[in-house]
């Protein structure tokens, strides 16, 4: 495929980034499908799914996958933009299911002693950590395929209106 002609000075306002636009609209995309994957999974709505991390899919990865195929289609998939944009996808969808997702479940594990601290000890009346922090390898998947098709529709929306 050709890639998109590179935006122009004179027109680089936000509303005509095409690899912007697309990162954005995954990541809002990803976003509210969570709110009713939650919903599926546990029949209560829950708008915090609207602005926490962690859930099906990965809105990270929705976001990173749509910036590196965007940049691919209108930079050129051979170019040193979409090789940089392609390794931070990588590292941030790594990230999701490494790091992230450890720290996580150590949060859990560290709330669950809390718990059952006895009362007088001083950190019994402590704040529960954030569990919910990192994606299982199916969530990073299914918000890298958002993404990736968030960009392609975008891409053929583009080429439609031309």
């Amino acid at each position: 495929m050709d890639a998109l002609p590179a935006t122009s000075s004179s027109s680089s306002y936000l509303l005509t980034n095409y690899p912007l636009i697309s990162a954005l609209l995954a990541f809002v995309i990803a976003q509210s499908t969570k709110l009713f994957t939650s919903w599926y999974k546990e029949r209560r709505w829950d708008l915090k799914q609207l602005v926490g991390s962690g859930g099906m899919p990965s809105s990270h990865s929705a976001t990173v996958a749509a910036l590196a195929m965007s940049v691919g289609f209108q930079e050129g998939f051979g170019g040193s933009l979409f090789a940089t944009a392609l390794i931070l996808a990588c590292v941030v969808m790594y990230d999701a299911t490494g790091v992230r997702l450890q720290a996580g479940r150590q949060a859990e594990v560290l709330n669950q002693i809390v718990y059952e601290l006895p009362a007088e000890h001083p950190l019994a009346e402590s704040r529960p950590l954030h569990e919910l922090l990192g994606h299982t390898p199916p969530q990073v998947i299914a918000g890298g395929l958002l993404g990736i098709t968030t960009a392609v529709i975008g891409y053929l929306f583009i080429i439609a209106v031309r």
